[in-house]
């Protein structure tokens, strides 16, 4: 038998692979096996199932999918332990691209194969392999390995052998079991089989409070006693308010059974947002189950009060380890109950409440799993974090990563392909050099400023056919003219899945239907749980969970956005009707991409030199709001990373001259007596006059948006104006607190322009048609 065939049934007997599954099939190849094993999970389960404790299981991504990187860290984990743990010599194991790559499958085999005579294996009483004979010339069979794994991906089925959650469930069946009813029996009636539902509902549900109960009183309680609160925190999460919840979620269950259980969907209805409170218990469960079997196998005493609380629970029966998973199971039964209620409902007056019901349950769900995927996702964001030097930015302001890999990338500046590594997100393309295990950041690309094309001359068999590899590409195209980049894959099954991935993100970060019924949504990610304007289903997960449009606040499911209501604040007459224009042009001066990012608000990300409207700005504040006028993309960025430009976009030259000169030479006129109407006008005194600086920049605005003057400014602005000789324009509203603002024209007043649209600026009279101006007053150092 060959070789990589002992190897695939000794992982079966070290119960890392399915007893079925295909490496053991007739019809089976070598392929099959390294498949299985590219990931590196198999091999981190393997050594966990060797020896409990040598690998530390938080340390495995176990559904590393389309990321290189993840595959990668996995493997080196697995030959870390190896080497450490159990003394295994760098010159028996393999490189990591051996596996991934499949460049020489010959010494994974090898590799576990020693492993398999391992001591620590042999305790285990599985024999070791090869065990007979093995075929002949096995090189032969692995040498066109690597050309099969470059044609194929690492596809979800060959998770189907991972350890998965799913194996809690009997132990809640165990746990919550209850002696019901079953309401399949010949002969009864659908009454009958309802109230067995109801039944199983509320009794269940007794026993699973009864179950909360037990770990508060027989290990949480006695745990205080050997744990910090911080370990305390770590294991039981916030079990506490799980058991407040359904305190009162069983006192209604109850009252309601009272009454025939006819309003029992109501009860589910409404404790649905204090349900809520699981999706922290679930996405922290993992970390939990590590803590408390690192505790276990580190602290004698901690192993002695655990194991002196479990005899309390059940005789013994359960482990906390057990019990912990049951609140994450529970959960997830709800819907699964519901359903079966309404299925024997079909009759009843409260049967579209127990629909609703349902949905609900079902969204709570999908909810808490969102959740627990994101959880992970930060976790490999994370990782990707620390392996880039000089990354200065937060990579979870990007959004989800899509896929990693190496790819070769030529741009407009540079004309020679270059061998870079790249991390997709949804919002940008991340382009490292490889830099031995960790990577140097190159470039930061935002997609929402490019476009995706094909390669029109792309020919794959003429490419063959003079033997070049990397030869597949595709193009990112800047919409302003810009830089643009082309990117090579080694095989056209790789240019496939990177330009998939690439239209997938530009879908998430420019949606086809965003700005539908007069709306401008944007990825967004809310702070707190938010349903949908249309569904009215949650918006999942814990960052980017769906749309905002800033103008009217609606959050939506990206499938949802052709169906929301009109905007309120989108149509032509609604901003006419709010006197609103067009706000003061400002160019940036340095790139924003996202970090830091505005507390609570959707980000709006430029590059140097991009010209955008102001909406929004207070000159205190340290964020302002803007629309990019290429893009129409609106949002919030630092107030630091633009400056002023005039109508014609270009930044303003400092005019040259005394500041007091300047501003004797208008006609300034400080008394009106109009009524404060938008937009107001302000004065404000850029690069103000000190000692030495004979002159300073006047700037005649006319706002749009409010900003407020604090009171302890008045005296520095007050001592300002008088340095320019316009004391007298700040007596009138000293000591006051007055909304003034930023302005639609941004003029300097050494232009003629500037002139005309000043004199009766200042003096409280209408400009351009529009309503007069307020009182004025000066601003220092905007």
């Amino acid at each position: 038998m060959e070789e990589w065939r002992q190897c695939g049934r000794w992982l079966i007997d070290c119960k890392v692979l399915p007893p079925n599954h295909r490496v053991v099939w007739p019809s089976a190849v070598v392929f099959d096996l390294a498949q299985a094993l590219r990931d590196g999970v198999l091999l981190c389960q393997l050594l966990h199932n060797l020896s409990p404790g040598s690998i530390d299981l938080k340390d495995i991504n176990f559904r590393p999918q389309m990321s290189q990187f993840l595959c990668l860290k996995n493997i080196r984990t697995f030959l870390k332990v190896c080497h450490d743990k159990f003394g295994l010599r760098n010159s028996d194991l393999f490189d990591p691209f051996d596996l991934f790559d499949v460049r020489d499958f010959g010494k994974v085999i090898s590799a576990v194969s020693r492993l398999s005579f391992h001591s620590i294996a042999q305790t285990k009483g599985i024999r070791p392999f090869p065990s007979e004979e093995t075929t002949e010339n096995d090189d032969d069979v692995y040498r066109s390995l690597e050309e099969l794994a470059d044609e194929h991906d690492l596809g979800e089925d060959i998770y189907d052998c991972v350890p998965c959650e799913d194996e809690g469930d009997d132990i809640y069946e165990d746990i919550i079991r209850v002696e019901v009813q079953q309401p399949m029996k010949m002969g009864m009636t659908e009454d009958d089989k309802r109230n067995c539902c109801l039944l199983e509902i509320q009794e269940t549900e007794a026993k699973y409070y009864k179950t909360l109960e037990d770990i508060e009183k027989n290990y949480m309680n006695p745990l205080r006693l050997v744990l910090t609160p911080q370990d305390m925190e770590a294991i039981f999460i916030n079990l506490e308010d799980l058991i407040k919840v359904h305190f009162s979620f069983l006192r209604a269950i109850d009252v309601s059974m009272m009454s025939g259980g006819s309003s029992l969907a109501k009860v589910f209805l409404e404790f649905k947002e204090r349900l809520l409170i699981y999706g922290k218990y679930c996405s922290h469960m993992e970390y939990a189950q590590n803590t408390l079997n690192h505790l276990l196998a580190n602290r004698e005493d901690v192993r002695q009060k655990v194991e002196e609380c479990t005899l309390k629970v059940q005789d013994g029966k359960f482990k906390l380890q057990d019990l912990l998973v049951v609140p994450m199971q529970r959960v997830l039964k709800y819907h699964l109950l519901l359903k079966e209620l309404l299925s024997h409902s079909s009759d009843r007056p409260e049967k579209q409440q127990l629909k609703e019901a349902l949905e609900a349950m079902q969204d709570l769900a999908m909810y808490i799993n969102e959740v627990k995927r994101d959880k992970e996702t930060l976790k490999k964001i994370s990782e990707f974090q620390s392996s880039i030097e000089n990354l200065q930015v937060k990579l979870e302001e990007f959004g989800r990563p899509k896929i990693d890999g190496e790819l070769k990338v030529r741009s407009i500046v540079n004309h020679t392909k270059q061998d870079r590594y790249l991390f997709l997100f949804d919002k940008v393309v991340i382009v490292c050099k490889r830099k031995g295990y960790n990577y140097e950041l190159k470039e930061i690309i935002e997609l929402l400023f490019h476009k995706m094309t094909d390669d029109p001359m792309n020919n794959k068999d003429i490419k063959k056919s003079h033997g070049k590899m990397w030869s597949y590409g595709f193009y990112l195209i800047h919409l302003q003219g810009k830089q643009g980049f082309q990117f090579f894959c080694k095989t056209e099954e790789m240019k496939r899945k990177w330009m998939e991935q690439f239209e997938m993100a530009m879908s998430n970060i420019k949606p086809e239907k965003a700005n539908a019924n007069h709306h401008s949504f944007q990825m967004y990610t809310f702070e707190k749980t938010t349903n949908c304007k249309a569904c009215r289903m949650f918006l999942r997960g814990t960052f980017y969970q769906g749309y905002l449009c800033p103008k009217c606040g609606a959050g939506a499911h990206k499938e949802c956005l052709e169906i929301i209501p009109p905007c309120k604040m989108g149509s032509s007459a609604d901003q006419d009707s709010l006197g609103a224009g067009p706000g003061p042009k400002m160019v940036a001066v340095q790139n924003y991409h996202g970090n830091p990012a505005p507390p609570g608000k959707p980000v709006l990300t430029f590059q140097i030199g991009d010209v955008m409207e102001l909406l929004r700005g207070d000159p205190d504040s340290p964020w302002w709001e803007g629309r990019l006028l290429q893009t129409k993309k609106s949002g919030y960025f630092p107030s630091s990373s633009v400056k002023p430009c005039p109508v014609d976009a270009r930044p303003p030259q400092q005019p040259a001259g005394l500041a007091g000169d300047r501003l004797h030479s208008l006609p300034l006129v400080s008394g009106h007596r109009h009524t404060p109407a938008w937009p107001f006008g302000c004065c404000w005194l850029r690069n103000p006059p000190q000692q030495g600086i004979p002159h300073a920049e006047l700037c005649i605005q006319l706002s749009l948006w409010p900003w407020s003057c604090p009171r302890g400014g008045w005296e520095v602005l007050k001592a300002l104006a008088a340095a320019v000789g316009i004391s007298s324009l700040l007596e009138r509203v000293r000591g006051k607190k007055r909304d003034v603002g930023f302005s639609s024209h941004l003029l300097c007043p050494e232009s003629d322009c500037g002139r005309e649209v000043a004199a009766p600026a200042l003096a409280g009279e209408a400009v351009l048609g529009l309503p007069a101006a307020p009182s004025l007053q000066l601003q220092p150092g905007l």
